[in-house]
């Protein structure tokens, strides 16, 4: 089971401080994740501009010019947030049964873990 999920709010636990031009620190929800190469995309976070060629479509509008879009961060550097505290926080499994239509099942459910801090 994954750590984090598309949709979830995580935090950039590494990189440049958000003073020096960096994203660390920053929260936001995860768009897209690319399992093939352990990266997430982060709503807000790792900013690039893409430079796209000029072009026609098929009505013969231009297209092209200059865009910004959200980069893939490592899921390495990203942490995901808890809910209650909203700090970044660990990932735990536990294993739950589940009844559903009368038929038992288990399932592992995320949760998240409580620092030392906060006890």
């Amino acid at each position: 089971m994954a750590n984090i999920k598309k949709g979830d709010l995580v935090q950039v636990i590494t990189g440049k401080k958000q003073d020096k031009g960096g994203d660390r620190g920053k929260q936001g929800k995860v768009l897209e994740i690319l399992t093939e190469q352990n990266r997430v995309i982060v709503q807000g976070v790792n900013y690039v501009t893409k430079h796209n060629r000029v072009g026609q479509s098929q009505r013969g509008t231009k297209t092209g010019g200059i865009e910004t879009m959200e980069a893939p961060i490592h899921i390495s550097n990203v942490a995901l947030v808890d809910p209650s505290s909203k700090k970044p926080t660990r990932v735990g499994h536990r294993v739950e049964e589940q009844t559903k239509d009368g038929v038992k099942r288990t399932v592992r459910v995320r949760y998240s873990k409580k620092s030392g801090k906060d006890l």
